[in-house]
């Protein structure tokens, strides 16, 4: 079984077009450290196509942080920008793309959309 980092970027290449993303054209690349080694991970977003390898190279923004905080992230258990203020994850770039990169972060289990919740309150009320 592959680790949630591994399954989130798998699964980020299928995707193919994310409206998401659809105003940027960036490029990302993720150094992810763990006991085995660095995991490298290279995102190229034009105009919310998606493509993923793990190909390096020159990007207009590179993460570099612990694939086990990756992981929580993923999992719900941490977000990106508290991460990033702890200095947990490093960014060297374009900085905006922190945020741009965050919309493709699943939401964590149990998550709700602010208008289904909306919903639900005035119903009880």
């Amino acid at each position: 079984m592959s680790d949630p980092t591994t399954r989130f970027f798998q699964a980020l290449a299928r995707r193919g077009h994310e409206t998401l993303v659809e105003d940027a054209t960036a490029t990302m690349r993720f150094e992810l450290t763990h006991e085995q080694g660095v995991d490298r991970w290279f995102v190229e977003i034009e105009r919310g196509d998606v493509r993923v390898s793990r190909d390096g190279g020159e990007a207009d923004c590179v993460f570099y942080g612990s694939r086990a905080t990756f992981d929580r992230i993923l999992g719900g258990q941490s977000q990106m920008y508290p991460a990033w203020l702890r200095n947990e994850i490093r960014t060297d770039g374009d900085v905006r793309l922190f945020r741009i990169f965050g919309r493709l972060i699943p939401a964590p289990p149990g998550a709700r959309h602010p208008r289904d919740f909306g919903r639900e309150r005035r119903r009880v009320a």
